[in-house]
This record gives structure tokens, C-alpha cells and sequence, in this order.
């Protein structure tokens, strides 16, 4: 037997010793074993590529691949080589029903570092997307946080600008309605300097006035007002600026953009559903086999070793519970004849005690001034 065959013997966890005396289920187990060891390799990739991604460390990654890939391989080939085929397969599929569940349940742990491997370039294109939504989102809240009081100086700005504006409209119009008036083009018709163009330019002169006046109170607190605006402004892009634009790729967002892949392309979706039974067939392969398989001369064989065994263990338990029960038989009875015994023994004794105490009553004188006896008198 090569080294080859051996070592696959092995990964299928069956009986060498038992396996030699029916030759014709070697390939069997074979198969069996190539699946459950190619499976753990498979688990080691998996689990490689998923600590890389988090740690970005290949020594780490090969670290925690090869122990999980081991501890897989160990519990596939417990799962398979658990079973023991019956012949009844209402009883077979019974005992491999959890074993299944576990198989598609490993599978699906598996397969997915494997697909995030295999639609690498897909989800690196989504992840740029991804990390502008987040820059976006978190640009926005900074923004949210200064607009409320930009808006609001500026709100202020536009109604101090506002009172110089109505301000400088009422001074024209009223310098306008002095210069017709003195003109003739407007007011009296007349062209005159007289008293009516007096008036109306000392209304446009107050107007000036308290346009001034506006203005030396307005434009200052505009000044500084715009100035709270810009100061704001600098300070949002300098939150901004300060983002931790770190890079965006770990194991929880290359699976929600490969899910967000799979919900925009049918394509990707269906891929990805077949991978993942690709996984489940080659994992769930090996107990398959075994549930579907007539029973075959290692089974037959397996089953009169375990029976021996079972018998001999059975004969030895019986064995050990006779002695145990003769043991407490012997002990009780013999308690109970010592226990009777010692009962007679007192019995014998109260009486010879009661007689002798009676008889000394019956000796005792009569004389009442004799001295009174106590206790028995032997």
C-alpha cells in the first residue's frame, strides 16, 4: 500500500486492521479521505485569506489557517467516520441528519472567505463607492454642525443690509423728488428754489442723515458678523481636513459590498448561491456516500468486532453484577441469622436476670424493721 493511499485511509478515519481483511473498499475510503483532507486544505485558505484581511499580516494569517484547517479537517473526519452504516436507511439517515446539518453549516463558514477571494476585484470597485457614501455621511454631520449658525449669521447680515438698502432707496427718492422740484420736472412744475424745494431737501437731507447714521451702526456689525461666518467656515474645513481617512476594507465591509453586489446583479447573486452549494456538495459529499451505500464487507466486519466487543463487555458487566448481587445476598442473609441470634442471646439473658430477682424477692424477710434491701440479690 503506497504512502499515498495510507495517508487518505487515514483522513477517512476507518479501521486499517479491519480495512485489510475486505481489500475491496480501499478506493472507497479513498475517496473519502482525499474529500475530507482537501476540504481541510480548503478550510486553510479560507481561513488564511479572512485573518489577512483583518491583521494584514501573512505570519498571523498562515498561523490561524493551519489551526483551522486543522481543527476542520479533525471534525470532518470525526463526522464521517462516526457513522456506521445498518442497513436500514430510515435508521442511517436518522444518525447522519445532524452530521448533514453540521456539514452544510461548516460549508457555509468556509465558502465564505473563499468568495470574498474569488469576487475580489468586483468588491474592491464596490468598496471605493462605499467609502465615498461614508466620507459623504460623515462630511455631512460635520457640516450639519456649523450651517445652523452660518445660516443664521448670515440671516442677520442680509436684514442689516436690508435696513441700509430701504435707508438709501428712501434718501434717493427724496432727493429725487427735491431735484424735480427745483427742475420743474416733478412736484409744482414750476422751476423754482423756493420754499417747497426747501422742504423736500431737508427731507433729503434727513433721510442722508439717518442713512449715516444707519450705516455707522449697520456696517460694523455686519463687518463682524461676516467675519463669525468666515471664521466658521475655515473650521468646518478644517474638521473636514482633520477625517480619518483610513483605508476602508475589512471583513464586514467586503461582505456588505459583496451582498450589495449580489443585490444589483443578478449575475453575482447566482454565482455567488452556487459557490456556496459547490461548498455544501463537496462537504456533505463524504456522508452522502456513506448514507446511500449498500453495506459493504468492512461495515459487515465492523459491525462483528463492535458486537464482540459489546458482548464480551456485557458478559464482564454481568459478570461483576452477579458478584455484587451474591455479595449483598450473603451479606444480608448472614446479617439477618446475627441479628436473630443476638436477639435469642438477650432474650436468655433478661430471663436468667428477671428469675434471679424474683427469686430474691421471694427470700427476702418479713420482718418490717429489718433494713430495707435495695436492687436485685444475687
Amino acid at each position: 500500500m503506497s504512502k499515498i493511499k495510507q495517508f487518505l485511509l487515514q483522513c477517512s478515519g476507518v479501521d486499517l486492521e479491519i480495512l485489510q481483511k475486505c481489500p475491496s473498499d480501499e478506493n472507497k475510503y479513498v475517496g473519502i479521505g482525499g474529500t475530507i483532507f482537501f476540504t481541510g486544505v480548503l478550510a486553510f485558505f479560507s481561513a488564511a485569506y479572512a485573518i489577512y484581511t483583518v491583521f494584514d499580516n501573512y505570519l498571523m494569517a498562515a498561523f490561524f489557517g493551519i489551526i483551522w484547517g486543522l481543527m476542520i479537517f479533525n471534525l470532518d473526519r470525526y463526522i464521517v467516520s462516526s457513522m456506521k452504516s445498518r442497513g436500514k436507511f430510515g435508521r442511517d439517515f436518522a444518525v447522519a441528519f445532524p452530521r448533514l446539518l453540521m456539514a452544510v453549516l461548516l460549508a457555509m463558514v468556509i465558502s465564505k472567505p473563499l468568495e470574498l477571494k474569488i469576487f475580489q476585484k468586483e468588491i474592491d470597485a464596490e468598496l471605493l463607492v462605499m467609502e465615498q457614501e461614508v466620507y459623504k455621511e460623515q462630511e455631512a454631520k460635520i457640516k450639519s454642525r456649523y450651517e445652523a449658525q452660518i445660516t443664521d449669521y448670515s440671516t442677520q447680515i442680509d436684514g442689516l443690509k436690508a435696513e441700509i438698502e430701504t435707508a438709501k432707496k428712501k434718501r434717493d427718492d427724496l432727493g429725487l423728488m427735491a431735484i424735480q422740484e427745483a427742475d420743474g420736472t416733478g412736484g409744482s412744475g414750476q422751476k423754482n428754489l423756493g420754499p417747497i424745494y426747501k422742504a423736500k431737501k431737508a427731507d433729503a437731507d434727513r433721510a442722508q442723515a439717518e442713512l449715516d447714521s444707519l450705516q455707522a451702526i449697520n456696517l460694523p456689525l455686519i463687518a463682524e458678523k461676516q467675519k463669525a461666518v468666515t471664521d466658521l467656515e475655515t473650521q468646518m474645513q478644517t474638521d473636514v481636513a482633520q477625517l480619518d481617512r483610513k483605508d476602508y476594507g475589512g471583513m464586514a465591509a467586503r461582505m456588505e459590498a459583496l451582498d450589495r453586489l449580489g443585490a444589483e446583479s443578478k449575475a453575482i447573486y447566482w454565482a455567488n448561491i452556487f459557490i456556496i452549494l459547490l461548498f455544501i456538495a463537496i462537504e456533505t459529499a463524504p456522508i452522502f456516500v456513506k448514507l446511500i451505500s449498500q453495506r459493504s464487507p468492512y461495515d459487515y466486519l465492523l459491525h462483528q468486532h463492535e458486537h464482540v466487543f459489546e458482548m464480551a463487555h456485557l458478559e464482564e458487566v454481568s459478570l461483576s453484577q452477579n458478584v455484587v448481587k451474591n455479595k449483598v445476598q450473603f451479606d444480608t442473609e448472614t446479617g439477618i441469622y446475627r441479628t436473630r441470634k443476638e436477639v435469642e442471646v438477650e432474650k436468655a439473658l433478661t430471663d436468667t436476670y428477671l428469675k434471679k430477682k424474683k427469686e430474691a424477692l421471694e427470700n427476702q424477710p418479713l420482718d418490717w424493721e429489718a433494713p430495707f434491701v435495695k436492687g436485685p440479690v444475687f
